[in-house]
């Protein structure tokens, strides 16, 4: 195992297990999030829904409200719009992923944690396509990689979590959870991981202290200083 002291005071966490965010934590963040929520939107719209309760929502969020509100009028339709809306999804994200690179030093850093008998594991939103676009043979460098398509609940929630610490074996208290995002911060604090925030991607500084990450580093590979 390895030991992590935060910057938040806090005492020593010895850890067995990384799960790891991916864009903007281990690749550049190329996702088109406007065209993809404006995407949703128009799809939802037309089957005659008020999208006005819609735009505070993540994307796949988005899905699971309008299959909500359209199965009491038009379940039929149900099937046919949550197809729309997860394919309008996946084709942004693979036009994403065609433009998108690892970061440096991340295949390093993978084989360095195996090394230290350290598992890893991709915790993403993503589809599994456009995150082995990206990271070619992750599906070998890593040792569980947790897409969308593998979870019934993503990040935010705990499942997603709990789903990958399942596949590595690890008890969340000896888990470290890495992301870019508040909501990998939240996710690991509600299953009890120590929580690393990168400023690599979507956030600033001032909202993962927000979410009380416990560690807050530029890359993800400065974690291997941590050690």
């Amino acid at each position: 195992m390895i030991c992590f002291t935060g910057d938040r005071g806090k005492d020593a966490r010895y850890c067995s297990a990384i799960l790891f965010d991916f864009d903007g934590t281990l690749a550049t963040l190329n996702v088109d999030f406007g065209s993809m929520r404006a995407g949703l939107l128009s799809r939802i719209q037309s089957y005659g829904l008020d999208v006005d309760r819609f735009k505070d929502l993540y994307a796949l969020e988005m899905i699971d409200r309008a299959t909500e509100e359209l199965e009491p009028v038009r379940p039929d339709a149900v099937p046919v719009l949550k197809e729309e809306c997860l394919s309008l999804i996946r084709d942004v994200e693979m036009e994403g992923a065609r433009r998108g690179m690892l970061f440096d030093g991340i295949r390093d850093m993978f084989r360095i944690l195996r090394q230290k008998n350290i598992k890893t594991a991709v915790v993403t939103r993503n589809c599994f396509d456009a995150v082995s676009c990206i990271y070619q043979g992750i599906e070998v460098e890593c040792d569980a990689v947790v897409s969308r398509e593998f979870t019934q609940r993503v990040k935010p929630h705990p499942q997603h979590l709990i789903t990958a610490l399942a596949l590595l074996g690890v008890e969340a208290s000896q888990a470290v959870m890495a992301g870019d995002h508040p909501m990998d911060i939240s996710a690991g604090k509600a299953v009890g991981a120590y929580t690393i925030g990168v400023l690599s991607g979507y956030s600033g500084t001032e909202p993962l202290r927000e979410a009380q990450a416990d560690l807050i580093l530029d890359h993800i590979t400065d974690l291997l200083t941590a050690l």
